[in-house]
């Protein structure tokens, strides 16, 4: 059942509520003052007692979580209205107590069919009541006051009732649609961020495994020590991807770096580059153990990770620089290469994850990252980011 049916069905059940109440009040005032069914005893407590009755009954079925249908709804408003003017009729036709009984059928009206229907039932009331009062026997016709008084009474509450019903559904499709774009928005950054974690840990990770395998190739038969060397370090990340994987799918965070870890980690990263890429590679750190909190050193390591594979993968380049700096209040570094750089705008406007993800990840800690680079004249990757304000 979604949460607008839920709604719908717990206004029903106050509605039946209220009609229960109404029948059991009805029945008090009589047994409390019986001149009031003096005229037609048989009748006053027939419609009373029936009244009751059929209103437990369509309690029972709304406390089942039965749902009222159009056709049912319009149907009780109808037995409404006609047992009500039954009920005036026999307790006094228009010196009745039970007058204001007619605003039930207008209020469940508009809370069903909104202003529209509210004014349709209280006209009805009126006709109906302007039968009794007209043709009850011992009244005087003429003297039509009290019924003017009580049918303007009866017409303006049932456009109130109608405008405050229009009002809230109204409000409810607002709300109703606010719920479901904020769903919409909620979806679409969990998809984000699941694409993100994909690609700089999952898909980074076989895009190492690819450069090494393109660099074992240049090993297998000149250096066999080296491309068993290279064999064990691929085995090792399968493993560690394989872990990232389960840990992925189980919803559970992925493997983390190990706290204070980061520089060694990048200088396998560099070493590898220089070494089975043939880059010139240089990594220097002010100073030279760094010491920042887990949660920089886990998102920097992939930020970095991504910007040395774009190095290796895209830029061409034969040097690549990459510098940290840390003081009191901040960490600042720099990622250089001499490669053929790129459009950054043209790479903006794409749908990778790349450069938008790395961004992400340095506001994510409150810094700021930014691209120097044109065709032709390399690129330069710095940022910064303030240690205040993240725990270690």
């Amino acid at each position: 059942m979604t949460p607008e049916e839920q709604w719908l069905l717990q206004r029903e059940k106050a509605l039946a509520w209220l009609r229960a109440g109404f029948a059991l009040v009805a029945i008090l005032v009589i047994q409390l003052n019986p001149s009031r069914a003096a005229l037609f005893p048989i009748l006053s407590r027939f419609s009373l007692f029936t009244f009751l009755l059929y209103s437990l009954l369509i309690l029972y079925l709304i406390s089942r979580s039965k749902p009222v249908s159009w056709n049912i709804g319009l149907t009780t408003t109808a037995f409404d209205l006609v047992w009500i003017s039954v009920i005036v009729l026999s307790t006094g036709g228009s010196r009745t107590p039970f007058f204001v009984y007619y605003f039930f059928p207008v209020i469940t009206a508009s809370a069903r069919y909104g202003l529209k229907g509210s004014l349709i039932t209280g006209m009805a009331g009126v006709s109906l009541y302007g039968f009794i009062r007209f043709s009850y026997p011992g009244t005087n016709p003429i003297l039509i006051d009290l019924f003017v008084v009580r049918s303007v009474y009866l017409l303006v509450l049932a456009y109130i009732f109608g405008f405050i019903a229009d009002f809230e559904k109204t409000q409810a499709r607002k709300l109703m649609a606010l719920s479901k774009s904020a769903g919409e928005l909620a979806v679409q950054e969990e998809r984000r961020r699941i694409g993100r974690e994909l690609h700089d840990r999952l898909l980074q990770t076989l895009a190492s495994l690819t450069l090494r395998l393109e660099a074992s190739r240049k090993h297998l038969i000149q250096s066999p020590q080296v491309l068993g060397q290279e064999l064990l370090v691929m085995e090792e990340t399968a493993r560690e991807a394989m872990e990232e994987i389960r840990a992925f799918l189980a919803g559970k965070e992925g493997l983390n770096l190990i706290p204070g870890t980061l520089l060694e980690k990048l200088t396998e990263e560099m070493r590898f580059l220089r070494d089975r890429l043939g880059f010139r590679a240089l990594l220097e750190s002010e100073p030279e153990d760094l010491s920042l909190p887990q949660e920089l050193e886990q998102e920097l390591y992939l930020v970095l990770r991504e910007g040395l594979m774009n190095v290796a993968r895209h830029s061409q380049a034969s040097e690549i620089a990459l510098y940290l700096k840390q003081t009191r209040h901040d960490l600042t570094g720099s990622l250089r290469d001499n490669g053929v750089g790129f459009d950054f705008t043209k790479t903006l406007n794409g749908k990778g994850y790349g450069l938008g993800g790395m961004r992400e990840r340095i506001q994510k800690l409150a810094g700021r990252l930014d691209v120097k680079t044109t065709p032709g004249s390399g690129t330069e990757i710095s940022f910064v980011v303030p240690l205040r304000g993240i725990s270690p």
